[in-house]
């Protein structure tokens, strides 16, 4: 009898050969992008390396992250991701606490003095790539939007399928919105808390008195919409010379659990940050939970409680500070 001869594994298919023409495209376009973006910059005009921003940028959007997330998902080195994270302890940026999950995992997160430094790269950030993109005609902006999407799926590992990314941006309001704005108050109000039709006309009466009352140095509403379709919003509105007022956070239930609130509550301190406020302040419901996290999460606190009976409803009508 022969002996047994185990077959070797088929080795894996090669492959192909990329073309030097390829490779040439590839790196042109990584200079080109490098420079138009301001990536050799001083970053955001700030001290602060690209990646120190992007670290930051985590752990202001994390739910509870932890160091070796971090390292994984940005593709750093534990050991240089650590190096980092203590140079945020010792500024005072970030805190630690023990996970609730696992005793041997320490949570990360950004002080009110880390959100008070991030806030406004973020905002820079914001600004440059509007900047970017202002040059275009809008047909042309969804031309690039669309070519950047397809280019990060492509990339991508394990997208073989198409996919389509979900697009969500924030801008200005249009003629129309305003109408959206008190529509979906009125249905998501009714349909989740079962308010009756007065809170939508107290909603419709805020943004009549922000159009009407408008100052533009002072104020702002941003619209989020999501693959084109309108999803949230929020109000800043002037209380007095030192006191911003956030006010009508809305976000549909289609965008809910992909930051959007968070992105729209930022974008309100940035700009009463950018604008001289001393504080901003809120009012709300303690039944809405969501709303409340979103607040806390950022360093307000609530200062008032009070019972009230509203809208159809038994209510606990709330006002929340934050000092800037």
């Amino acid at each position: 009898m022969k002996p047994r001869v185990d077959a070797a594994p088929a080795a894996a298919p090669a492959a192909a050969p990329v073309p030097a023409a390829a490779v040439k495209a590839v790196r042109q376009f990584n200079r080109f992008i490098t420079r138009r973006v301001g990536v050799l910059d001083p970053y955001l005009g700030s001290d602060l390396s690209l990646t120190d921003v992007r670290v930051l940028y985590e752990l202001a959007h994390r739910d509870a992250p932890v160091a070796s997330e971090l390292a994984r998902d940005l593709g750093l080195d534990g050991g240089y991701l650590s190096r980092v994270l203590r140079r945020f302890e010792a500024a005072g940026w970030m805190h630690r606490s023990a996970s609730a999950k696992d005793a041997r995992q320490q949570v990360l997160g950004l002080t009110p003095l880390g959100r008070e430094t991030f806030e406004p790269l973020q905002q820079r950030s914001r600004d440059e790539a509007a900047a970017l993109l202002a040059p275009l005609p809008p047909a042309r902006q969804r031309e690039l939007v669309s070519a950047m999407e397809r280019i990060e799926t492509l990339l991508t590992p394990g997208t073989d399928a198409p996919v389509v990314p979900r697009m969500a941006m924030l801008r200005e309001p249009l003629p129309g919105d305003m109408g959206w704005v008190v529509q979906q108050h009125g249905e998501t109000y009714w349909r989740e808390y079962g308010w009756d039709a007065r809170f939508e006309a107290l909603v419709a009466d805020i943004a009549a008195c922000f159009v009407r009352k408008f100052q533009p140095a002072w104020e702002r509403c941003w619209i989020a919409e999501l693959d084109g379709e309108r999803v949230g919003a929020v109000f800043v509105v002037r209380k007095s010379a030192s006191t911003a007022q956030l006010r009508m956070l809305i976000l549909s239930p289609s965008a809910r659990g992909l930051g959007l609130g968070g992105r729209l509550t930022d974008e309100c301190l940035a700009f009463a940050r950018a604008k001289g406020y001393r504080k901003m302040v809120l009012w709300t419901n303690s039944c809405l939970v969501a709303a409340r996290a979103i607040y806390a999460k950022r360093g307000f606190r609530l200062v008032k409680s009070e019972p009230y009976d509203g809208f159809g409803k038994s209510l606990v009508g709330e006002t929340w500070s934050l000092k800037l």
